[in-house]
């Protein structure tokens, strides 16, 4: 008998990506979208900048395809970039036909120039474009009666054959946490897909909401996937410093549409890192800052584009004005204070064009997802579009597939005979802050190999003293979200210590040049030992 709890579609993560898979698949099968916390609180609704696309002349996809290769340090799978960006056009068409308000000037969108980009090709709805693509995805979502929207429920771990000991080593569902009722479900799905986002997170300082814990490339990781590239981790260079406003970003396109970066006395600096000045990719301006502030010993620099006229600024950047000024800061007047802070995660779970990964029946899209498409370094807003090409392409490999799937079957109920309800806690809340703070002064902007040995020994304690208290307690959210980041920081670690060179976003004193003498190569890390999950007797 198949369990209650069971779809055609288990889709875990209800940001950009997951939203339009779960749009376009078709309308008879069966499927669930499991949100941490409420179903738009996710990295999508923050994200400001855009959608980077090819929609008007004299662009070109090979310009779009030659600047982001050239972002990504040359690591990029070139059939990868080709892929997304010729399907972005598609997209985009999609987006406006559901009703995603883009910001137009007559007949044609308006484009910004972001870091990286060789000219104008970033589609946005003002500065608030990923909460007007959130909110309108979640509304068409809504409508749809074979879409069962399940808000505060963390997935636990994956289900696959290998671990209920079957023949086939399929994915079957999952253990999800009811966060309101503290219930454990089985839920078992045809197809389980991970849109669970990156793991920003795992830094002290980050730019991201605090869902972002590493759930779906740790959960992945513990089922036997491989994972790759997780040395790149990117740091957004312009975050709003203040202590009420740890996770403001100040989006790129400030700097595209003319915003200067100065040291603390008016001086420009970034001239001196890049050619291409503030307009350089991010890896390059966050180092630039990174060094600025250590070598003068400040806390921040600052961001100015008060020499534009009041009203363009309100009008382009509404959002980011209106958050200084709660905040005491005018940005049309004065210049403003950024730093940097962990933002994207570049690597993730290995996946095919279709984003299938190593385990039949398991997907993963969006940031989770190590496709190929950024290589060492994502360029800005591009990630927007690699969410929205691989759900299209993800919905019709399923569609394309099912006939060929399995129905959902019975899963064993989760086992909480031998646990007990924790009396220490603190243990939970002390562990997060010491891997953060390992990871934000070791494993950061930029790294040595004496630190990363550092990272390696006080995170392999970690991850000891948190399974054996994940093995005596009752679960619990913080607990789940410690246990994958501390999982996800030993996978940054282990890689960043493989690679021995700097390109893109991870740069070693050690190895401070790039080495051209061979192809780069990707970070493939393959699963040995898994952890069991805990079954019922």
């Amino acid at each position: 008998m198949v369990a209650a709890n069971s779809f055609d579609v288990l889709i875990i993560g209800s940001g950009a990506a997951g939203l339009s898979l779960a749009l376009r698949l078709p309308s008879h099968l069966s499927v669930a979208i499991l949100a941490k916390s409420s179903l738009d609180e996710g990295c999508t609704l923050y994200a400001q900048g855009g959608i980077s696309a090819v929609t008007q002349a004299p662009d070109t996809f090979e310009s779009h395809i030659a600047d982001t290769l050239d972002a990504g340090a040359s690591l990029n799978n070139p059939e990868t970039v080709r892929f997304t960006i010729e399907r972005a056009p598609e997209v985009i068409q999609w987006l406006v036909d559901l009703g995603v308000p883009f910001t137009r000037t007559k007949d044609e969108f308006h484009l910004t120039q972001e870091g990286g980009h060789s000219t104008r090709r970033v589609l946005h709805a003002a500065d608030a474009t990923g909460r007007v693509m959130e909110t309108t995805l979640l509304d068409e979502a809504r409508k749809r009666s074979n879409i069962n929207l399940m808000e505060h429920y963390i997935a636990i771990d994956l289900i696959t054959g290998s671990k209920l000991g079957l023949e086939h080593n399929r994915c079957l569902g999952a253990y999800i946490l009811n966060r309101n009722e503290q219930r454990i479900l089985a839920c078992s799905a045809r197809n389980v897909v991970l849109a669970t986002g990156g793991a920003s997170k795992v830094y002290l300082y980050t730019s991201n909401p605090d869902t972002n814990t590493g759930d779906g490339i740790a959960m992945a990781w513990r089922a036997g996937c491989r994972v790759a590239n997780m040395e790149f981790n990117q740091f957004h260079p312009t975050c709003l410093y203040h202590p009420k406003a740890k996770s403001f970003l100040v989006t790129e396109a400030v700097r595209g549409e003319g915003g200067r970066l100065l040291l603390s006395d008016g001086t420009p600096f970034m001239e001196r890192f890049d050619d291409r000045g503030d307009l350089a990719p991010r890896d390059i301006v966050a180092r630039a800052i990174d060094h600025e502030m250590k070598r003068l010993g400040e806390e921040f620099v600052l961001l100015d584009i008060s020499h534009k006229p009041a009203p363009f600024i309100k009008e382009h950047f509404p959002t980011v004005y209106t958050r200084c000024r709660e905040l005491g800061y005018d940005m049309t007047l004065e210049p403003i204070p950024v730093v940097p802070a962990a933002h994207y995660t570049c690597g993730g779970v290995m996946t095919d064009l279709h984003g299938q990964t190593d385990i039949a029946g398991l997907y993963a899209i969006g940031e989770v997802a190590c496709t190929g498409m950024h290589g060492a370094n994502r360029m800005a807003s591009n990630s927007l579009l690699e969410c929205l090409v691989f759900a299209r392409a993800a919905s019709e490999h399923i569609t394309a597939t099912l006939a060929d799937t399995p129905e959902p079957v019975a899963l064993p109920p989760w086992d909480e005979s031998r646990v007990r309800d924790s009396d220490e806690e603190v243990v939970v809340s002390h562990n997060w802050d010491e891997l953060r703070r390992c990871m934000w002064n070791y494993v950061g902007i930029v790294r040595t190999d004496k630190r990363l040995q550092r990272a390696w020994r006080r995170v392999d304690l970690l991850q000891q003293e948190i399974q054996e208290y994940y093995s005596n307690f009752t679960v619990s959210n913080d607990l789940l979200e410690l246990r994958n980041l501390a999982e996800v920081a030993a996978l940054i670690i282990r890689s960043a210590q493989q690679r021995k060179e700097s390109r893109g976003l991870h740069f070693t004193l050690d190895y401070p040049e790039t080495d051209n003498s061979k192809p780069p190569t990707d970070t493939i890390l393959t699963p040995g030992n898994q952890q069991p999950v805990k079954l019922a007797v």
